[in-house]
């Protein structure tokens, strides 16, 4: 598995699923730019952790649905990691949970920022390093959601279509230039977001979902992480253009 001498860039990684594949990636080798929006502490402790298990890190604060930010960003980490070879499109934020009807625009055009137009961005910004490596990855972090459309999630569901949309469309792309694209889909997980939405559905805890859960416990950040390390190691050597939905073989795959 080892990824040494590679530099990942992973979006939203201060905390839940993004923190598990910045930390995954790192114990197998690669150096980790940690992007992050907000908490400049959690990014702090991150990259703390990272440079424990004798990594490179470096926080990286940015708003990834902001291309001049992006730009700035895939710069700065070119300059003090190297050169970028493994794109983690993770960031996310969740939707009101309104009908169509009752959407307001702001909230789509936010959405859809964050989903769709940035993993946009950076693919476009951090293409022209990955096709000078032996080999790039990138991975676009989606969601059950797409399995089902449920209701009441239109930003959620039409940004996460989007970006596997385009993961389809760069894998045929760049095969050419050896980079492998893929789509990893959680289901709900035990991250902040996650626990949110599990009580919006009436759940007191998250963890009370564990007894009906596959293998005994609602999905957590590392199940996702696991993943993503396999798609971009050495032993994947023909996987790429696909969609892996992590949901423990459930009749029903969390709250989508």
């Amino acid at each position: 598995m080892s990824l040494k001498g590679r530099v990942a860039l992973v979006t939203g990684a201060s905390r839940g699923i993004g923190r598990a594949i910045a930390l995954g990636l790192a114990q197998d080798g690669a150096d980790i730019a940690v992007n992050y929006r907000r908490e400049d502490s959690e990014a702090e402790k991150v990259v703390a952790e990272i440079k424990a298990l004798g990594r490179k890190a470096a926080a990286c604060k940015a708003s990834v649905d902001n291309i001049d930010e992006d730009a700035s960003m895939v710069e700065r980490i070119k300059t003090e990691l190297g050169p970028i070879s493994i794109l983690v499109n993770n960031a996310g934020i969740a939707s009101r949970g309104n009908t169509v009807a009752d959407t307001d625009p702001q909230e789509m055009m936010r959405v859809l920022g964050v989903h769709a137009l940035a993993p946009f961005y950076l693919s476009k910004l951090v293409l022209p390093q990955m096709r000078t490596q032996q080999r790039g990855d990138i991975i676009v972090i989606s969601s059950v959601a797409t399995m089902g459309y449920a209701g009441r999630g239109s930003p959620y569901n039409m940004g996460k279509a989007a970006g596997e949309a385009l993961a389809y469309t760069l894998a045929k792309e760049e095969k050419g230039n050896n980079i492998y694209v893929n789509v990893v889909a959680p289901p709900l997980t035990d991250t902040d977001m996650g626990q949110r939405l599990a009580k919006s559905r009436g759940v007191a805890e998250i963890h009370d979902l564990d007894k009906n859960s596959p293998f005994g416990h609602v999905c957590a950040p590392e199940d996702i992480a696991n993943v993503v390390r396999y798609l971009v190691s050495p032993l994947n050597t023909y996987v790429s253009g696909e969609k892996i939905t992590v949901h423990g073989a459930a009749d029903r795959a969390g709250f989508a």
